[in-house]
């Protein structure tokens, strides 16, 4: 999970820094003791999990978290047990109260991971997935998308009636997306299987388009192929 930390307190932001580095599955990609720079870049920057002080300078966590447009789920650190309520109306993951031990942390954090895997596995059951383009969250069907293609820090997906770019990496639209419906064949393309005309060794044909299959992930296509013109 990527994670941004945001307290003003120095000491606080290593406590949380220390507990990520020993779970193991997070990621803090930045930490703020500044709130409004914090807020900028948040704007800026999709992440998926936010641990957030609450009693800051210049504005509060509860006030920074209800200002952003697309919101992370958030995981609320503060010291002042009263504002546990306003924090769950929030839609808070958990609201840890300081000093909280690293069994707490992982607590609040196992609840973040469950809650992520309840949404990804949501979309993929019901045939979308949601992509941030210019500026707002999107749904795209499964069935809609011909190609997805990496273009340096984003990908895009080829859907009708003209393709879309998303700041998101093939690692990551990779996991949002159906094993059975979808195979990367090179490290730039995915392609829908339903949408496969025909293939070669070295490369697959969807309508007019010649997609390059790499050595890497040769064997892993032509199974998936060879099943479906099987089945």
């Amino acid at each position: 999970m990527k994670c941004v930390a945001i307290d003003d307190e120095p000491l606080a932001l290593q406590l949380v820094q220390g507990y990520a580095r020993k779970t193991g599955e997070l990621d803090i990609v930045a930490t703020f003791t500044d709130a409004v720079k914090a807020r900028e870049y948040l704007q800026h920057n999709d992440i998926d999990l936010l641990f957030l002080d609450i009693q800051m300078p210049d504005i509060n966590g509860l006030e920074l978290f209800s200002s952003l447009e697309n919101k992370p789920l958030v995981i609320f650190t503060t010291a002042f047990g009263q504002y546990a309520a306003e924090g769950f109306n929030l839609d808070a993951v958990d609201y840890l109260v300081k000093p909280f031990d690293y069994e707490r942390f992982v607590k609040a954090v196992t609840k973040a991971r469950e809650l992520i895997d309840y949404r990804q596995n949501k979309e993929i059951n019901e045939g979308y997935l949601f992509v941030k383009h210019n500026y707002q969250w999107n749904k795209i069907y499964f069935k809609d998308i011909d190609l997805i293609e990496a273009l340096d820090d984003y990908i895009k997906i080829y859907i009708s009636p003209k393709p879309i770019l998303v700041h998101m990496s093939m690692k990551a639209v990779a996991e949002k997306l159906p094993v059975s419906k979808f195979v990367r064949v090179h490290r730039s393309y995915i392609v829908p299987v339903e949408k496969v005309d025909g293939w070669n060794k070295n490369s697959i044909r969807i309508a007019d388009k010649t997609i390059p299959i790499s050595y890497t992930y040769q064997k892993q296509v032509q199974d998936i192929l060879q099943k479906k013109m099987d089945s």
